[in-house]
């Protein structure tokens, strides 16, 4: 039994890169065999910047064209998540992305930032969408959680503050209960640390139990309620017997050549 949980949105994906500038060399400092028969290859790999400063205001242009986008947007495992009412925010975002790296492309020598960006979008009834949120939110949820139980203060704060971000894209109701269980997170976040200076530290299992409860609105539910668990593949039907696998020789590693 799936249940729309989600707003319409925007599922982005931001591209940077910085070319130029910067050239990598490696030497092949040769192969030994150690006593116990293993081979050791080793290599040393040489970085020359050609303008530092430059390259310094390559990153920091990069990094606010990155910047003004992902702030709009919420940081989710799957990337960055827009609602669509945000849709005229992210426009204004991305043009001014897009400012920020043709400022800096127009007055530099050697160095040259690129800036990409698509989006595509999520329906509110799109099934794996649906699946791939409430997945997170679960695991959030679980993660407050854990944290809660082990007086963790970073853990639940982590968790909560990604639980606030990606819940932009919930439905009012949904985001109700997000909000309900972050606040019971960073009230006992908040104790925790109290708690920590006298050291008088308990675990409120009540509110844990309220975390646990709430996450089962994104838990994926059969027909009669209950949480669908993992598929158990069953194995081959034939007998036949494993073929041995061919000797894999992996290249050596190699430098990078490129700045990204």
């Amino acid at each position: 039994m799936q249940t729309s949980t989600l707003r319409p949105g925007l599922l982005v994906a931001v591209t940077t890169s910085i070319r130029g500038n910067v050239r990598y060399s490696t030497t092949d400092l040769g192969t030994t065999t150690t006593v116990d028969g293993a081979e050791e290859s080793r290599w040393e790999t040489n970085r020359h910047i050609t303008d530092k400063a430059e390259q310094e205001r390559a990153s920091k242009a990069r990094s606010l064209a990155r910047s003004a986008v992902q702030s709009v947007c919420a940081q989710s495992a799957f990337g960055l998540l827009c609602p669509e009412a945000k849709r005229d925010q992210l426009d204004a975002a991305v043009s001014e992305a897009r400012r920020i790296v043709d400022e800096f492309n127009g007055n530099a020598s050697v160095t040259r930032v690129t800036f990409n960006v698509l989006a595509g979008r999520i329906a509110p009834d799109d099934a794996e969408a649906i699946r791939a949120i409430n997945a997170e939110m679960s695991d959030l949820m679980a993660s407050m959680a854990e944290g809660m139980a082990n007086l963790d203060v970073k853990v639940i704060r982590d968790a909560a503050n990604r639980a606030r971000s990606v819940g932009q894209m919930l439905t009012p109701e949904m985001q109700e209960k997000v909000q309900a269980a972050i606040d019971i997170a960073r009230k006992t976040a908040r104790e925790a640390v109290k708690a920590a200076e006298t050291g008088a530290q308990e675990i409120d299992r009540a509110a844990i139990l309220r975390i646990q409860e709430a996450r089962t609105a994104f838990l994926d539910l059969d027909d009669e309620g209950r949480p669908i668990g993992d598929v158990e593949h069953a194995g081959r039907s034939l007998d036949l017997a494993p073929e041995a696998p061919a000797p894999v020789t992996e290249p050596p590693a190699q430098g990078r050549m490129f700045e990204v």
